[in-house]
């Protein structure tokens, strides 16, 4: 792959990652067990303010990038992509800052408009006023969560993906315009972890005004 074509490929995946899907599914009306099962999402993913992990983000044409996440609630998130990739994503508590360091100027865009700052809310309610799931999904040894925006269904759909032994989140997935899927997979995690606040800082290079994007 060109090196050209690389970067502009990784600046997408984060910015479609984070920034918000379209062409979510309809909502339905959830079982009793449908909602117990929400419930235990929400108390695992409240159990814990910080997380790390190393992630495998999959594009939909099968291109991979691997890096380590950071997570601290409220508001603070960090996507360290592994070299030779250029990305970095930082969530500070109000702006995801996607930073592209062989291009220019970096995206700011409002963090509550994204998926990931559903992740990072200092209580995570996945079926609240601006959140609703549209199902709940059962495999061997698998849960799985979707959900949209309440007040603007279409555009997209968020789901959550976690293992049953332990109950543990193992992935995302984010369905795009076109109907392709990305995905980021979770592996080594370890919870209640202590953090330098300055990882979670996001320092402009270029110390331009942030250019806003909508989610």
């Amino acid at each position: 792959m060109p090196h050209l074509t690389r970067r502009r490929l990784l600046a997408l995946l984060a910015t479609t990652i984070l920034a918000g899907p379209a062409m979510a599914a309809p909502r339905k009306a959830l079982s009793a067990q449908d909602k117990a099962d929400v419930e235990r999402a929400e108390e695992y993913l409240n159990s814990f303010t910080t997380l790390r992990a190393r992630f495998l983000q999959t594009a939909p044409n099968g291109s991979q990038a691997e890096g380590t996440a950071y997570f601290s609630r409220p508001g603070r998130m960090r996507l360290q992509y592994d070299p030779p990739s250029p990305m970095l994503v930082v969530a500070d508590g109000t702006f995801l800052i996607v930073h592209d360091k062989e291009l220019d100027a970096p995206s700011y865009i409002p963090l509550d408009s994204t998926p990931a700052g559903i992740l990072v809310r200092k209580n995570v309610h996945l079926d609240g006023k601006d959140v609703a799931v549209t199902k709940v999904g059962r495999a061997p040894g698998i849960l799985t969560v979707s959900m949209v925006q309440a007040d603007d269904p279409g555009q997209g759909e968020l789901t959550l993906v976690f293992t049953e032994r332990p109950f543990a989140l193992k992935q995302w997935r984010v369905l795009d315009p076109q109907g392709n899927v990305t995905q980021v997979s979770l592996f080594d995690t370890q919870t209640g972890l202590s953090f330098d606040p300055k990882l979670f800082e996001f320092k402009d290079p270029s110390n331009t005004r942030p250019k806003l994007r909508e989610g």
